[in-house]
């Protein structure tokens, strides 16, 4: 099974719509390719959020109709293997042999349906089972690479964070994991900086501290993935700098946050 067609299981699997034996080889899939983990990860948070989202509206009739439409004329004798079509049987001599043959043809289960036409009905299913929430799903498709990468490290078998106190009473926390080689601050009570200033990010080395990015704050919360890959030991601060960020490549002022990570 390649990488393509375990993606159209697993989003089978995020709608409860595969057959027992399709439940079957998509877990053993799974086992099979750890790495793939992520697939299903991804299609079970959009079955979710399509689900609980309140304000749907139906689905356009042309485009249950030409769903439906492709389904008819889409073949469905396909091997669920190979997706290539199964040879007709001959067509009977005289009703006479068309009854011996029947009659002496072992009993096959019924033909499933190719992997194309399970696309379509999943599809179907989405449109119109649950409806299109149009903002929510454009929100979902469009998340900041700070909120994804967020859930990568909180899925992590090895996910870490700690958490300081702010002067103005807020907090901030890193969330990081070795195996996901990601970052992430999440800070709430942080003062928006000065008119022409930012907040920028560094891992500190020891006494080296290297640029991670600048991020905005929003009413107070910011949520900011740090560039580069974070190394064992390293402290993360943030520092006050001018807008676009230091221009010497290092920290012009005091940090206004330190977060040991070791």
């Amino acid at each position: 099974m390649n990488e393509q067609e375990f993606a159209e299981l697993a989003a089978g699997a995020a709608l409860h719509a595969l057959s027992a034996d399709d439940e079957r080889r998509f877990r053993d899939a799974l086992v099979a390719h750890p790495e793939w983990r992520a697939i299903v990860e991804t299609d079970a948070g959009a079955a979710g959020l399509l689900a609980e989202t309140t304000a749907t509206v139906d689905p356009p009739a042309s485009i249950r109709s030409a769903l439906l439409a492709q389904i008819a004329v889409t073949p469905q004798g396909a091997d669920p293997d190979t997706d290539e079509p199964r040879e007709a049987a001959p067509a009977p001599m005289n009703a006479a042999s068309e009854e011996s043959a029947e009659s002496s043809k072992p009993k096959t289960p019924p033909r499933r349906w190719g992997r194309a036409v399970f696309a379509l009905a999943a599809c179907l299913a989405v449109l119109v089972g649950v409806g299109i929430g149009a903002v929510a799903l454009n929100q979902q498709l469009n998340r900041p690479a700070s909120v994804v990468a967020l859930q990568e490290i909180e899925a992590a078998g090895d996910a870490e964070q700690a958490t300081v106190a702010l002067d103005d009473g807020g907090t901030a926390t890193a969330h990081w994991s070795g195996s996901v080689g990601k970052a992430v601050l999440v800070a709430d009570g942080l003062p928006s900086p000065g008119e022409g200033e930012t907040y920028e990010l560094w891992f500190v080395r020891g006494d080296a501290p290297v640029s991670a990015g600048v991020f905005d704050v929003d009413g107070g919360d910011a949520t900011a993935l740090l560039d580069g890959d974070m190394q064992a030991g390293d402290a993360i601060a943030v520092t006050v700098e001018q807008a676009g960020g230091s221009p010497t490549g290092q920290p012009t002022t005091d940090p206004v946050i330190v977060i040991p990570t070791a």
